[in-house]
């Protein structure tokens, strides 16, 4: 009988140590990330009274910061060292949440929203608020996962983030005003600390050796489509239930970890997934599906409908992400992960700074149904692009 595959690769104190510190950090991370995604909206636009303009213009600094430190976290990641990358970069977060919790002044939030990336770009179980860290982080646990079985520790490590990062939306209802940021900070910092005693395997790579441009480029493309479409109406779903039907914090929590939980038990079909249709079926399967039900959200006769819809989507639109991630982590070099991860990350979020910005506009205009119907037709260009380039896989 052949024996099985190696399950993890840990360098550190024994098996799966490495990636037990490393699911820690996630998850109080995602704990923090979620309090935030909450937290956020309601105090710009009830608390102190801005626009969801304002909100939009914060939300792109936030996307377009995010943007250019994934990629530089990558870079780093493969050419610096993935431990001291992943500390700098774990920082940030918490310094952010501080900020807003010290503060109120305009200069003062963009400048968190810079730091924390306060994007709201993507599900909170794959970016969105503190997503710079994404690429590091999946560097990391490409490092210390077998390529056998990848998909499942992808998936096992985003529904992990995913469910703590629902149940940071339900924690942040136990708080009034600023005072759930500095609890986010607390959260986000306890879990940096994990980081230290990590010992992690570098592959170190030159700047510009990139043997798998043309593998990137493919991903790249996809990825900025995808981050357009999302920036259009994802970090507006909150913002469209609170302008639209009124909805008070406490109860958007409720809804929102419910849509979180179900998203992130979703990632666990990702493995099944992977064997019943592969990679591409998987994505245009479940994202086309979600992308449908979103432009019909603005069309809901009835609020239980539409919030349906909402808890509904999120495990649409992440259920085939570890498959994406360990195809994308499988088909470059170990010394080109981080930067792939990256030059992904930057092309969809820099994509979806301009998506924000229009979704933005249109919902300060009072356009609300059109950046849905944008976000359908942009999602249906880019499965379109999926079966072009990865057709088979």
């Amino acid at each position: 009988m052949r024996a099985a595959p190696p399950i993890v690769r840990s360098v550190t104190h024994g098996p799966l140590v490495g990636f037990r510190l490393l699911l820690l950090f996630r998850s109080l991370r995602s704990i923090a990330a979620g309090m935030i995604s909450l937290s956020f909206p309601y105090l710009i636009l009830q608390e102190l009274h801005r626009s969801a303009l304002t909100l939009g213009v914060l939300y792109t600094a936030g996307s377009i910061a995010t943007a250019i430190l994934g990629l530089v976290s990558g870079f780093l990641a493969d050419i610096w060292g993935r431990k001291r990358t992943l500390l700098v970069i774990g920082m940030l977060l918490p310094i952010s949440a501080a900020l807003v919790f010290w503060s109120s002044k305009q200069s003062i939030l963009l400048l968190a929203a810079l730091l924390g990336g306060f994007s709201a770009t993507g599900s909170l179980s794959g970016g969105g608020v503190g997503g710079a860290a994404r690429p590091i982080l999946n560097a990391v646990l490409s490092g210390l996962t077998d390529p056998a079985v990848r998909t499942k520790y992808f998936s096992i490590f985003t529904f992990a983030s995913g469910l703590c990062a629902a149940a940071g939306m339900l924690c942040a209802r136990l708080f009034v005003g600023r005072e759930v940021f500095l609890v986010a900070a607390g959260i986000a910092l306890s879990g940096v600390l994990l980081i230290l005693p990590m010992r992690l395997r570098d592959a170190f790579g030159t700047p510009r050796d990139l043997p798998s441009k043309q593998v990137i480029g493919k991903f790249t493309l996809t990825g900025a489509l995808n981050g357009f479409a999302q920036g259009l109406v994802i970090p507006f779903l909150i913002p469209f239930f609170v302008l639209v039907y009124h909805l008070p914090k406490a109860q958007m929590a409720v809804f929102g970890f419910a849509a979180g939980t179900l998203g992130a038990g979703a990632l666990l079909l990702a493995p099944r997934l992977d064997r019943w249709w592969g990679f591409v079926k998987s994505i245009a399967l479940t994202r086309g599906l979600g992308a449908l039900l979103l432009v019909l959200l603005p069309m809901s006769p009835a609020l239980v409908i539409a919030l349906a819809i909402y808890m509904v989507t999120p495990a649409l639109r992440v259920a085939a992400m570890p498959v994406q991630q360990s195809m994308l982590t499988g088909l470059v070099g170990e010394s080109e992960v981080g930067r792939a991860l990256g030059l992904n990350q930057v092309a969809r979020l820099a994509a979806s700074s301009g998506g924000i910005t229009l979704g933005g506009y249109l919902l300060h205009t009072g356009r609300i149904g059109l950046p849905f119907y944008l976000y359908g037709a942009v999602m249906a260009l880019n499965l379109f692009f999926y079966f072009r380039f990865f057709d088979g896989r």
